[in-house]
Parts: structure tokens; C-alpha cells; sequence
């Protein structure tokens, strides 16, 4: 029998020691006390991981013995106790001390003193391009996921999550704030999209941090405005290893191969919750 560790006991391990260390026992003194937060929150995370339903879970904890032990679970929540705890807002609060927790070990780590920063739309149907357009038009609506990543442990330090389709720098200044919360790299790197002076002015003046984005010449003899953005030469991109941008891109595919690039929710709210567990499931998976 190989001795090679269990990957989704490893998983369910994780994300339940996370639940208990970040999440009180139960979110309100008169509740049931059947279930703890942290027992949920595993469950959640090991739905996603297994990129099946409400139902499908429990069905699968019920069949495993190992599971159900290692989540000291006495029986088997019922699949909208799981449905209606997914959606609670105050997990959002979670994630930086999430993100943290896992980041930690990492960080003394050459390639983890930098960070890139990018952003990736989360489709909310599988109905094909071709059925799309013969029903009238494709919906340019999606969710919209930007997160800054570390590029060598390939860990969030934040996101934010909105509806698109927007212009990143939209959500740039809230993604910063939260990301540099939890940890201030050495270098962040970012695409055309994020290329504006106030953002280098961001992380350069108020975090420490040095930006380096591409500049969009936008003037008709094609200088440059602004102290940092004229900065921003070829060369200059290139002796700071700007190549390694390309990794936040290696995240997004990972994300989307591991917990599935289809939303299955339907409100807002619920497909909120979906990212945010997703990205959750991803870095603990990780």
C-alpha cells in the first residue's frame, strides 16, 4: 500500500484546524450546538475541492468513515445547514487571517518577496457561445474575481470580488489595501491594465512597495506622464524580473482547473460567497 499522504484528508485537516482557530465554536449562544463553525467551514471547503453539490457532500462524508472522525463530526449536518452557512457574510472577515495563517511559512522566501496582481472573470453559466447567440446575444455579465498573489508559493494575500465586466483599476485601491494587510512585498507586479500614477503613488508612498506595471501611452508624441510611470522603461521592467507577472496568470488557470471555472449559484450574494470559498479551497489546497 503506498504510503504517499491522502491529499483530500490533508485537505479537510487544514481547512478544519483554520475553522477552529479563526471562527468561534458558534455564531450565536442560542444556536443548536449540533454543528461547530469550523466543522462547516471544512465541509464547505472539501465541497469545493471536490466540485460537488450541497447534496453530493454529505452524501460523501457518509460513506467515509475517515472523514467523519477527523471532522469529529456525532452526524451529518443536513445540505442546507451547509447551504445557508456558505452564505454568511461575516466569513468574509476570515480571509485575511486565512491568508495570513498560510502565508506565514512562506514568507522569509526569496520569490515570495514579490507579488503580482491580476484579474479573472468567473463564468455563471455553461450554456455554450453557440446556444448564447441564438437566443439573442452573448451576456457580457459576469463575476469578476482580482486578487494579488505571492509568486512563489503561488498564495493569495487578498481579493476583491465585484461584478463585471469593469476596469481593474476599479477595484485596485480596496485589493491593495486589503492584500498589504495581511503582507507588504518587496516588489508588486501588475499589467497595462493597473497603469495609473496614483496606483504607483500607492504603493510606493503609503506601503513601501515597489510597483512596476507597464505604461499605456496614451499622449501622441509618445512621452510619458508622471514621476513613477516614466520610470517604467523596458529595461528598468526587465532588470526587476517583471517576467515573472506571468505566474498570477499560472493561479487563475490553476483556481479554475481545481475548483471549476462554472458558478453554480445564482444570486450575487451566493456567487460572492462561491469565489470567496473557492479561493479559500485553492489556498489551502496549495
Amino acid at each position: 500500500m503506498s504510503e504517499r499522504p491522502n491529499l483530500l484528508l490533508s485537505v479537510a485537516a487544514l481547512a478544519y484546524e483554520l475553522g477552529k482557530k479563526h471562527l468561534p465554536a458558534y455564531s450565536n449562544k442560542n444556536s443548536p450546538k449540533t454543528f461547530t463553525q469550523a466543522q462547516l467551514f471544512a465541509c464547505i471547503v472539501l465541497k469545493r475541492y471536490l466540485k460537488t453539490t450541497y447534496r453530493g457532500i454529505i452524501d460523501i462524508l457518509d460513506t467515509s468513515d475517515k472523514l467523519v472522525k477527523l471532522l469529529q463530526l456525532k452526524s451529518l449536518p443536513h445540505y442546507s445547514t451547509l447551504k445557508y452557512f456558505s452564505k454568511r457574510t461575516d466569513i468574509t472577515a476570515l480571509l485575511p487571517l486565512v491568508f495570513s495563517e498560510l502565508a506565514v511559512p512562506f514568507l522569509d522566501d526569496d520569490d515570495n518577496k514579490t507579488a503580482a496582481m491580476d484579474s479573472t472573470g468567473m463564468e455563471s453559466t455553461s450554456a455554450s457561445v453557440h446556444f448564447q447567440r441564438r437566443k439573442g446575444g452573448i451576456n457580457r455579465h459576469y463575476i469578476k474575481l482580482s486578487v494579488v498573489v505571492l509568486t512563489g508559493a503561488l498564495l493569495p494575500l487578498g481579493l476583491i470580488i465585484s461584478m463585471g465586466p469593469c476596469n481593474d483599476k476599479c477595484e485596485a485601491k480596496a485589493l491593495l489595501e486589503t492584500s498589504f494587510a495581511v503582507h507588504c512585498p518587496a516588489k508588486l507586479l501588475a499589467d497595462k491594465g493597473y497603469d495609473a500614477e496614483w496606483i504607483h503613488k500607492l504603493c510606493r508612498e503609503r506601503y513601501k512597495v515597489n510597483s512596476f506595471i507597464p505604461p499605456v501611452i496614451h499622449r501622441s508624441d509618445g512621452s510619458i506622464g508622471g514621476k513613477y510611470r516614466c520610470l517604467m522603461t523596458k529595461r528598468r521592467l526587465k532588470c526587476n524580473k517583471y517576467g515573472k507577472r506571468w505566474i498570477v496568470e499560472s493561479y487563475m488557470s490553476g483556481l479554475k482547473r481545481t475548483t471549476g471555472s462554472m458558478l453554480t449559484s445564482r444570486g450575487a450574494s451566493a456567487m460572492f460567497s462561491e469565489v470567496m470559498f473557492r479561493v479559500i479551497t485553492y489556498a489551502v489546497r496549495r
